[in-house]
C-alpha cells in the first residue's frame, strides 16, 4: 500500500516555502525535501504523522546552512559549529526512536564543501539549499530512550 502526501495540503508550517513530500510502501518512507526546509524538523514531522517509534534514516542532499556538534566528554554538552555556504550532503544517518512518548532523532551528517573538504557531526540544524533525498526503513517493535545522567546522552532503553 502507498500513501503519497504533500504535508503543504494538511498544514501550515511556519517556515515559507516548505514543500516537503514523503511516500510509504510498508515499511518504507521516501521524504524529499526541496528549499528552505529544514531537516530536523521535517523527519519529526513525518515520524509524528506516520507514528514511527523506531526506524533507520539515511539521505543525501545540498545544504547552505548547517549546525553539528561533538560531543564534549569533560562538559556533557555539545561544541557548537555553524557552516554556510554550497555543500554537499555526503551522508545522513541516525534513528528514529521515542522519549517521553514523543518522536526522537538522532541524526549525524558529513557535508563537503566545494572543494571537497568534508566536516561532520551530531546534526542540530541543516537547511536545504537544493533537494534531500532522506530514506526512513521502519523496523519491528519500538525504542524509547532515557537520559542517562552520568553520561549526559539520552540512551536506548532495551
Amino acid at each position: 500500500m502507498e500513501i503519497y502526501v504533500n504535508l503543504n495540503s494538511f498544514d501550515k508550517i511556519a517556515q515559507k516555502g516548505v514543500t516537503m513530500e514523503y511516500s510509504i510502501n510498508n515499511n518504507d518512507v521516501l521524504l524529499r525535501l526541496d528549499p528552505g526546509d529544514e531537516i530536523i524538523d521535517c523527519i519529526l514531522k513525518v515520524a509524528r504523522k506516520a507514528n514511527i517509534t523506531n526506524a533507520e534514516v539515511s539521505g543525501i542532499g545540498a545544504t547552505d546552512y548547517f549546525e553539528i556538534g561533538v560531543f564534549n566528554l569533560e562538559t556533557k554538552q555539545y561544541d557548537l559549529h555553524q557552516f554556510t555556504g554550497n555543500h554537499e550532503i555526503t551522508n545522513l544517518c541516525g534513528s528514529i526512536t521515542t522519549m517521553n512518548a514523543e518522536a526522537y532523532q538522532h541524526l549525524h551528517i558529513t557535508c563537503a564543501n566545494s572543494q571537497g573538504q568534508c566536516v561532520g557531526g551530531h546534526l542540530l540544524k541543516a537547511k536545504i539549499s537544493l533537494t534531500c533525498e532522506i530514506y526512513i526503513r521502519k523496523a519491528e517493535g519500538s525504542i524509547t530512550r532515557k537520559k542517562n545522567e552520568s553520561l549526559g546522552i539520552n540512551q536506548w532503553q532495551l
